[in-house]
């Protein structure tokens, strides 16, 4: 774990390059991004990307000569370290929205785990809120999904919702940026601006780190609502690691996220059970995985799309849930449910999963929330887990739910 430790220091010693104060940097200007690994800020664009990810598990894919084309320009154009950054939504079918920055500002994110929220900054007054799908056609999603996993087309889908709100004045997106640092400050926080508005969220899950040769993942499957009484939360927590139904989900997960790796890898190590992993609101089952690439030309985003979508965000077999969640939401999830992150022309990067999180343009807010639907699933259940998920971001946004 030392070694681990000093080579991830070293590393950000060697990329870090010069440093404004961090106290200086703002979370919306541009790209921004906090991880225990690495923070950093963006100013600036050099090129945008919007080829689809689909198929950038190979190296030598659209996307990945893409990717390369995008690094030797900036390069040339005389960025010496040059990043790619941004989002890839859902369907990497999809346009992706990434980008080469013209500057990079890295820094240590713990100044941000206790910045204050402006003083000046006042809670939001919602106009109005609608729940896409509503509550009664959510259920029946969810018993639809359960009878398919239960007739053995798939083994596990995971079903999302929306919530869509209407502020009376412009969102104050540093304020809510501080909020979600204040109120998660283990999580991945990210602000990935857009063509319209920008993606915001606090994600608790990763996705992939890649620090030269060595890679990390930390998938999420399985949840339940904590308490605020500490004992009652323990019993919370004990109840959630003997649960048949979410080890059996979070097993789907890791198996198949083993299976994706296993060639790839000439050294692998997967759990054979999982550990908690806290959020202010949820205990999650957890488990880290690591392990080391056979071929060192693979990059950060190589891996990530092998990866993604993970069954944590799809389900099991990718290709049946995926189906079967195009026939079942009445929306499409876009960037939602996608990965967020960065990728450098080392190869090194880090991307999450964008859970958690929602989208701002001017006074319209959307949030998004999945939840996993195996045999064992309840309607109302998933319902309650959905809303408890959402409650983390009208939190963020200084709101309670009506």
């Amino acid at each position: 774990m030392d070694a681990t430790v000093n080579m991830v220091n070293q590393t950000n010693e060697r990329l870090r390059g010069s440093v404004d104060n961090p106290a200086n940097i703002s979370p919306t200007s541009g790209f921004f991004f906090t991880s225990p690994f690495r923070s950093l800020a963006t100013q600036g664009c050099f090129t945008r990307l919007s080829q689809p990810a689909a198929g950038g598990e190979s190296l030598n894919s659209a996307f990945q000569q893409a990717v390369q084309q995008a690094f030797s320009q900036a390069q040339a154009a005389g960025i010496a370290n040059p990043i790619l950054c941004g989002a890839i939504p859902f369907d990497t079918r999809q346009p992706s929205a990434l980008f080469v920055p013209q500057q990079v500002q890295w820094f240590d994110r713990q100044p941000f785990l206790h910045r204050q929220i402006p003083a000046d900054a006042e809670l939001l007054e919602m106009v109005s809120q609608t729940e896409h799908p509503a509550k009664n056609d959510f259920m029946q999603m969810v018993s639809s999904a359960v009878k398919a996993t239960r007739d053995g087309a798939l083994s596990k889908v995971v079903l999302s919702r929306l919530l869509e709100i209407e502020t009376r004045h412009s969102v104050d997106k540093p304020a809510l940026m501080a909020r979600m640092i204040e109120q998660n400050p283990d999580g991945f926080h990210f602000h990935v601006p857009l063509e319209q508005g920008a993606l915001l969220g606090a994600s608790p899950e990763l996705l992939l780190r890649k620090l030269d040769n060595h890679f990390h993942s930390t998938p999420l499957a399985g949840s339940a609502k904590r308490s605020s009484d500490p004992q009652q939360d323990q019993h919370i927590s004990r109840q959630l690691l003997a649960s048949t139904k979410d080890t059996y989900e979070h097993h789907i997960v890791t198996e198949g996220m083993r299976e994706v790796l296993a060639a790839r890898c000439r050294h692998l190590n997967i759990p054979q059970q999982p550990e908690l992993l806290s959020t202010p609101t949820l205990w999650h089952l957890s488990s880290p995985i690591d392990g080391d690439v056979a071929d060192p030309a693979e990059n950060a985003l190589s891996l990530a799309c092998l990866l993604h979508p993970t069954p944590a965000l799809c389900g099991s077999p990718m290709s049946t849930a995926r189906e079967l969640i195009e026939q079942l939401e009445p929306f499409e999830r876009g960037l939602f449910g996608g990965i967020v992150g960065w990728c450098d022309a080392q190869g090194n990067g880090e991307w999450v999963v964008t859970i958690r999180c929602g989208t701002v343009v001017d006074r319209q807010v959307t949030l998004f929330a999945g939840a996993g639907i195996v045999p064992d699933s309840s309607p109302a259940s998933e319902w309650a887990e959905t809303g408890t998920k959402l409650t983390t971001m009208l939190h963020a946004f200084g709101l309670n739910q009506r």
